[in-house]
């Protein structure tokens, strides 16, 4: 499937997620976007694909599309179908499963692939694919040692994450709010938000020999559509409206809010840019 029929499909897909009920525009930039990354990775139809992180299946969703009702998906995430909000993953999962993608994903909550339990044949995929969900990890040391363990399940590995690099300044509100709630992690608050650990596009090609893996590709994604800006700024606020910088060490919790002050004055209070992306492939 070519970028263009992927990307006409990409309202098709929309209406198959639960969460467009509540957020339709943004559901279908969200899907627009993984859709023209799955074009450019040219996943044939009939491939065997394990998606890692698979939240609420938006990614999910267009992999499925593409392998064509001779393919497989096995959609993987450590999280428990009940979280998520408005919509749970178990939610948005059953919507799926219940439209013609449905026999395609094989979805697996409340997964750890690192549990010796969880286990597949040497060369059971094609691919293997983490899209935007690589700073979920609770460390680099986590993350390598899961790109270590799928290395014998798949031939290839496709992985796209945000660029700690902005390309212009109205994307620095975005960096900051990640930076600030990858500060608080790695100090021991601990939340429930998207970012746990943000790392460099660089930090991962250091990684990926580490786990077995040969970068042979990297190219910037296109993000101009999407929200995550705002959706960080707000995540980043709420930590100090929740009281998560009580817990934090005096010198930390001080640079923290030092930040936070500079975060109010530069963001805008809705339509703030994103930050770049990358999309790496490794062998």
């Amino acid at each position: 499937m070519n970028h263009s029929d992927l990307l006409a499909k990409a309202p098709s897909l929309t209406a198959g997620m639960a969460a467009a009920d509540h957020s339709p525009d943004s559901q279908l930039s969200q899907t627009r976007h993984r859709a023209a990354l799955v074009a450019s990775w040219h996943i044939a139809p009939g491939s065997t694909v394990l998606e890692l992180g698979c939240g609420q299946g938006d990614m999910t969703a267009v992999l499925a599309e593409a392998v064509g009702p001779k393919g497989r998906v096995v959609a993987v995430d450590v999280a428990a179908p009940s979280y998520g909000e408005p919509v749970t993953l178990g939610e948005s999962a059953a919507r799926l499963a219940a439209g013609p993608l449905g026999p395609r994903i094989d979805f697996r909550f409340g997964t750890d692939v690192l549990d010796p339990s969880v286990d597949f044949p040497d060369s059971t995929f094609d691919h293997v694919v983490l899209a935007h969900c690589s700073w979920y990890f609770a460390s680099l040391g986590q993350l390598r040692d899961t790109l270590a363990r799928v290395r014998p399940w798949a031939r290839r590995l496709w992985f796209t994450e945000w660029d700690l690099t902005p390309a212009s300044d109205d994307q620095l509100a975005h960096l900051l709010a990640v930076l600030i709630q990858g500060q608080t992690e790695a100090a021991g608050s601990q939340g429930q938000g998207n970012v746990r650990t943000p790392f460099s596009r660089e930090g991962l090609l250091r990684l990926l020999p580490e786990s077995g893996w040969t970068a042979d590709g990297s190219e910037p994604v296109d993000t101009e559509e999407l929200q995550d800006g705002d959706w960080e700024i707000a995540a980043c606020l709420d930590l100090v409206s929740e009281g998560r910088l009580a817990a934090l060490p005096e010198p930390v919790r001080q640079l923290v809010l030092s930040q936070v002050d500079v975060l109010r004055a530069l963001a805008k209070p809705r339509g703030n840019r994103a930050l770049p992306a990358y999309s790496v492939t490794a062998r």
